[in-house]
């Protein structure tokens, strides 16, 4: 787009493999798909939007596995260097934002095996009395402090999930948040499917524990605070 022509221009922030460009008003408007098609073309300047749309989401499912902030920002440039090279390959079959959420989660898996941390210890050490099973994450009614709860809730969850072993947090992100079915994160993983289904018995469970005793945390805080 030419700025002569009345398109107003901003400047979208590069990293390693991709340049910084100027995008026009126009640009951030277009479809993820039409950016898609342009991008397989060779535009850039496309696919730095796509960049720019997604990079926080790519980053935030990378911190989430590896609950490390450098190789989060590493792996999830490497994810967008990797969906530059591979994009002529992605025929939309589905959304470009879960096409490049695969990338950045087998690129962690594969991270992760190399650091050796798929640990032996058996979960079914787990202590099995403690909590009841949640089958998904608890969901915050809409009241006139939404925004604030769903806020903390969010923090909340993101405090347990680092306080998960590997094996747990991993499926359980894969099954409740990715939404794979069995087989898939099985494949994924590695393991059976019986395996996967052990794991995330014992992460929901654990997870349950883990939101209620936070809540408590942070409800005596509050009681103090007041006081």
């Amino acid at each position: 787009m030419n700025p002569a022509n009345g398109s107003r221009m901003t400047r979208r922030p590069g990293f390693d493999g991709v340049p910084a460009t100027a995008v026009s008003t126009e640009l951030l408007r277009l479809e993820d798909a039409t950016l898609v098609k342009a991008a397989q073309k060779g535009d850039m300047t496309a696919f730095e939007e796509l960049v720019a749309r997604h990079r926080d989401k790519i980053y935030t499912r990378a911190f989430s596995m590896m609950r490390n902030e450098e190789e989060a920002l590493d792996l999830s440039q490497e994810a967008w260097v990797k969906s530059w090279q591979r994009l002529k390959q992605f025929q939309g079959e589905a959304s470009f934002v879960t096409w490049i959420t695969r990338i950045i989660i087998n690129l962690c898996l594969d991270q992760l095996r190399r650091q050796k941390r798929f640990r032996g210890d058996s979960i079914e050490q787990m202590d099995e009395e403690s909590g009841g099973l949640e089958r998904r994450m608890p969901l915050v009614h809409p009241n006139p402090t939404e925004r604030l709860e769903r806020h903390e809730l969010r923090q909340r969850i993101d405090r347990a999930l680092g306080r998960l072993s590997y094996e747990h947090r991993t499926v359980l992100i894969l099954h409740e948040f990715e939404d794979l079915e069995y087989k898939e994160i099985a494949k994924r993983l590695r393991c059976s499917i019986g395996t996967v289904m052990s794991r995330l018995f014992y992460a929901r469970r654990k997870m349950a524990v883990l939101l209620a005793s936070l809540k408590r945390e942070e409800s005596r805080c509050s009681i103090t605070r007041q006081n």
